[in-house]
């Protein structure tokens, strides 16, 4: 890729990142002043845990929502939806329910400004196959989100690798579809090399497939990157040093810029819970992210 069609990443924030702060020791308002101090440009959000009133909030927390983008000069990015197919213990729960689900989750988000919709689906398998009504499901909201210029974009989360029968299906399903508004989100603790300390209520399963790391090889992004449309910044813990413990972004970023992606880095904190340390780790994120990001632009300029 030749320097002038290299894109910048954009950058932005996950509310879930100040998970115990949000609502504690800062409110919305405060934490979108946090975001745009950084010199990030997005916002993203949990729907059940961050919309008041959810799934119809009141027109007068949706009219401080867009005072607060406007004020901040913020956009919405992407909305995290569930489609909770363990609802009914008694019986499965159906396509048509799921879809009515999603459907009601793009609805909203559409209403609030959002331009992806994350539907966190159900799974059967330790490794994150989701429940097989996923292709009925959203196919059966494919026009919906055409007609609200949303993008649905399932995550892939570790312990699922690129390189993974889940992931082959979500291609397949592009291709058969020839939908433009159903994508692929990556979460960067994919690319995790270096166990997480104790975690608690962990089990021997998690420690071997999930808290010590996958460790995906960063190359293995640039096959799919035609079909991903954002990607969520995961991490841990950042020193002082702007050294990450546990992410090797020294490799993850020149891949990336490699395939020409030039969409969102959402930085989702899921370390220490201490009050007021988010705000802190999200800031030291964006700080390396960036220096990087120079660095890479530098040399290739």
């Amino acid at each position: 890729m030749t320097p002038s069609t290299r894109k910048p990443f954009r950058y932005g924030v996950s509310l879930y990142s100040f998970t115990d702060d949000l609502g504690t020791v800062m409110g919305l308002e405060e934490a979108l002043a946090a975001v745009a101090d950084l010199g990030a440009t997005g916002i993203e959000l949990l729907g059940e845990a961050h919309v008041p009133g959810y799934p119809e909030p009141d027109t007068a927390w949706i009219d401080h929502w867009f005072r607060l983008l406007e004020r901040h000069r913020l956009e919405p990015t992407n909305f995290g939806a569930w489609i909770d197919t363990r609802l009914h213990l008694s019986r499965p729960m159906t396509a048509r329910e799921a879809a009515a689900d999603l459907s009601r989750d793009i609805e909203l988000a559409a209403r609030l400004g959002f331009a992806y919709v994350r539907p966190k689906i159900g799974v059967v398998s330790f490794d994150l196959v989701p429940d097989p009504i996923w292709e009925e499901a959203i196919e059966r909201c494919l026009d919906l989100a055409e007609r609200r210029r949303i993008v649905i974009c399932p995550e892939i989360h570790a312990p699922t690798p690129l390189r993974h029968p889940v992931v082959e299906a979500y291609v397949r399903f592009i291709e058969r579809t020839g939908s433009r508004h159903f994508g692929l989100l990556v979460d960067t603790g994919i690319f995790q090399d270096r166990p997480l300390p104790h975690w608690p209520g962990e089990t021997p399963e998690m420690r071997r497939d999930f808290l010590n790391g996958i460790a995906v090889d960063p190359q293995d992004f640039l096959a799919l990157a035609p079909h991903v449309v954002f990607i969520q910044a995961k991490f841990h813990h950042i020193d002082e040093r702007l050294q990450d413990a546990h992410i090797p972004w020294e490799r993850v970023l020149p891949v990336l810029k490699q395939a020409g992606y030039g969409g969102y880095l959402s930085s989702e904190y899921e370390g220490d819970r201490a009050p007021w340390r988010s705000l802190e780790q999200v800031r030291r994120q964006h700080a390396l992210l960036r220096q990087i990001e120079r660095r890479l632009d530098a040399v290739e300029g």
